[in-house]
Order: C-alpha cells, then sequence, then structure tokens
C-alpha cells in the first residue's frame, strides 16, 4: 500500500500550530532552521497577528509541513507520492528532495509578499458548497467584470468550490449561489485572490526568483494540485510551484490520480483535517488521517501496520 502525505493550504492556519507539533527531534530540527533563516523566534510566528499576514500564514504552514513529514520519516514512515494545496506544494516539493527547505523558506516569504503587495485589501476567496460547476461557472461570469473580478479558483470536490476575487463580486455570486440551492457560501481565511488571473504577474515575478534557485529531481513521486498530473521534471516543478498562485487547483481530480497510480495511505500534515475529509470519498478503500493533534505513537503504529500489508 503505497503511502501518499498531503499538505494543506491556506484557510486551515490557527493560533498555536507550531506548538502543537509532535515534540520529536526531527521536528525540533525544522523549527531551529526555520528560527535561523526568518530571525524570529517560533513562538512569536503563528501568533494570532502574525496569521493575519499572508507571509507569515504561508511561513507557517510551509514549515508545519515540512516538519511533520521528516518527522514520520525518522520514525520509517516514508511517503512514496507527495502532493500540497496551493502553498501545500512547497512543503510537498521539500519534502520529496526538489529544493531546499531553506530555499523554500525564501521563495515561499516573497511568494506571500507578491501576493500581499498586490492585493492589500478588499479581495479574498469564499467557498461555495452544494453547486457543481455546470451550475455555478455561469453564476461567476453574470458577475465578473473588470470592476468587480472574480473567477472560479479551487475545485476541491465535485460540489465544493472556492471562488476568488473582489469582496464586493463575491458578495453577489454568493447571494445567487443561494438563490441556486448552494448549501452555504462562506468566506476563507485567505485575504488575497489566489488562483486566478488577478495574479498573474505576481507570479511571474516568483517564476523569475525561481531561476536561481538549485533543484533535484523528486524522490518521490509529485502530483501537481494544478495540472493534475505527476510531474518529473524538477524545471517544470519549480514552474508549477511559482506559477500556481494563479492557476486554478484542481485537487479532487488530483486525489483521483494519486489513487489511481495505487496510493491508500493517505497522511494529512498539519493543521487541520480538510483535506482528510476531502479524501475520505475517494480512498475508501484505504486509510485517509489526519496528522493534527493526533499522537505521533499512533500515527506512526497505525501506517505500520497497513504498510505491513503491502
Amino acid at each position: 500500500m503505497q503511502v501518499l502525505i498531503t499538505f494543506p493550504g491556506q484557510g486551515t492556519q490557527r493560533p498555536g500550530m507550531l506548538k502543537d507539533l509532535p515534540a520529536d527531534p526531527a521536528v525540533a530540527a525544522v523549527l531551529a532552521e526555520a528560527e535561523a533563516i526568518l530571525q524570529l523566534p517560533v513562538a512569536e510566528m503563528d501568533t494570532p497577528g502574525r496569521l493575519q499576514s499572508t507571509v507569515w500564514t504561508q511561513l507557517c504552514l510551509l514549515t508545519s509541513g515540512v516538519a511533520m513529514a521528516r518527522c514520520l520519516a525518522a520514525h520509517d514512515v516514508r511517503a512514496d507520492a507527495v502532493a500540497g494545496l496551493s502553498i501545500g506544494a512547497y512543503a510537498a516539493a521539500v519534502s520529496a528532495g526538489v529544493l531546499t527547505f531553506a530555499d523554500a523558506l525564501r521563495l515561499v516569504r516573497l511568494r506571500g509578499e507578491l501576493m500581499a503587495q498586490a492585493y492589500p485589501s478588499g479581495y479574498g476567496m469564499t467557498a461555495v458548497l452544494g453547486l457543481d460547476r455546470a451550475r455555478l461557472a455561469p453564476l461567476v461570469a453574470q458577475v465578473c467584470s473588470p470592476q468587480r473580478p472574480v473567477y472560479l479558483a479551487n475545485f476541491n470536490a465535485p460540489t465544493q468550490i472556492v471562488i476568488a476575487g473582489s469582496e464586493a463580486a463575491m458578495a453577489e455570486v454568493s447571494a445567487l449561489a443561494m438563490a441556486a440551492g448552494a448549501q452555504a457560501a462562506k468566506p476563507v481565511a485567505i485575504h488575497v485572490p489566489s488562483h486566478c488571473p488577478l495574479l498573474d504577474e505576481a507570479a511571474h515575478a516568483l517564476q523569475e526568483a525561481m531561476q536561481s534557485v538549485t533543484l533535484s529531481a523528486p524522490s518521490q513521486r509529485y502530483f501537481s494540485a494544478s495540472k493534475a498530473r505527476e510531474l518529473r521534471d524538477p524545471r517544470q516543478i519549480a514552474d508549477d510551484l511559482a506559477l500556481n498562485m494563479a492557476t486554478p487547483v484542481r485537487w479532487h481530480e488530483t486525489m483521483l490520480l494519486a489513487h489511481a497510480h495505487g496510493a491508500s495511505l493517505v497522511v494529512e500534515a498539519p493543521p487541520g483535517d480538510v483535506l482528510t475529509r476531502l479524501a475520505q470519498p475517494i480512498f475508501v478503500d484505504g486509510m485517509p488521517m489526519a496528522c493534527d493533534r493526533t499522537r505521533l505513537d499512533s500515527i506512526v503504529a497505525a501506517l505500520r501496520r497497513r504498510q505491513a500489508c503491502r
């Protein structure tokens, strides 16, 4: 049974998320490296105030994902494949050995700065539940205009789609969606319009910065949630990382692909369990598991039992 580690994106962050990681030497080493590079104590990275910042939210999510993956590897739970949603793709790339954690921290800091500078206020993302793409897309097209932009952004599940754009446009789409039978339309804790053309310029600036980074071929299968396919060439992965902020997320398709390629033990890095809940309908023959606030020995024991069945 193949192990797939998934890494969540923005919206899952919470104060104290780094403190809640397992008390393990592998985790401590990652946190120490983050402190040294970012020049800030870990205890000050995931405070409520810091997590109002797109920059620090992304840095904390990267650090949390890499720490958990290295912790599992230190306990002989090694992934066969990785996949990350949005900023989670950077933790996936580090875990697969494509780029170093140090380089990822620097790139993610730049990524967050570019995104925040592009849209400092008045924009964001909203999750629409209960409508599929065929029903939601016309509502988005009806509202979208140069003055009130809004786009389909994340395809997390067939009837769980996130839109991105101006707050006014998203509110209008939300009202239309509810009138059309949606179950809910909830703003997400993301303060920039990710995964849509509004971030094209920022994405290309990050792509330029990627050119100077040393890359390696992935040691594990790397599934791109932007392309919903496996990438093996490190330069393609670098472009995927840089451009994913302006590219829709095809998470549901990516999980279907991973399942078709033999993944069955799906382990979600902290924080949260959003990706685990999305995986459950797909991996009905496997074992989706969220690491967040779960005892490390319980996680390791469960995974070792299932891995023994290979």
